[in-house]
């Protein structure tokens, strides 16, 4: 499953983070754990070409994307050798943010000790839900 949020709820609420995890290629974050953990940090901005550029190969529900609200910020992780941040929250925003002709978006990108705590699987770390 690369590039899904897998919603262990029936429910699909738009920004509502409870009980997902995002998973890319072997790598798997808590999204919930993430967004208690961004809410010490201060937003910023994100140039979406950049934030967005692993976005071919996460899969979008377009119709959802069109509802999103593009003021809530991305929440993003750094992981060892990428030269920026992958976002674990927010690609449904990216898609809205590309098709409508935004630049930038906000984001919380979180530091490594929070990227570790909230990580699931990946990086020497087997599956742990």
């Amino acid at each position: 499953m690369s590039g899904d949020q897998v919603d262990r709820t029936s429910d699909d609420t738009a920004h509502d983070p409870h009980d997902q995890v995002f998973v890319l290629l072997g790598w798997a974050w808590d999204v919930a754990g993430a967004a208690r953990a961004a809410a010490r940090y201060p937003v910023s901005r994100a140039n979406v070409a950049e934030i967005g550029a692993l976005g071919a190969i996460v899969r979008i529900d377009a119709d959802r994307a069109a509802t999103v609200d593009l003021s809530w910020p991305l929440l993003a992780v750094p992981i060892p050798h990428p030269d920026r941040p992958i976002v674990i929250d927010g690609w449904h925003r990216i898609h809205k943010a590309r098709q409508t002709g935004v630049t930038e978006l906000p984001v919380i990108i979180l530091n490594d000790e929070d990227e570790r705590a909230c990580r699931l699987m990946g990086g020497g770390i087997t599956r742990r839900w």
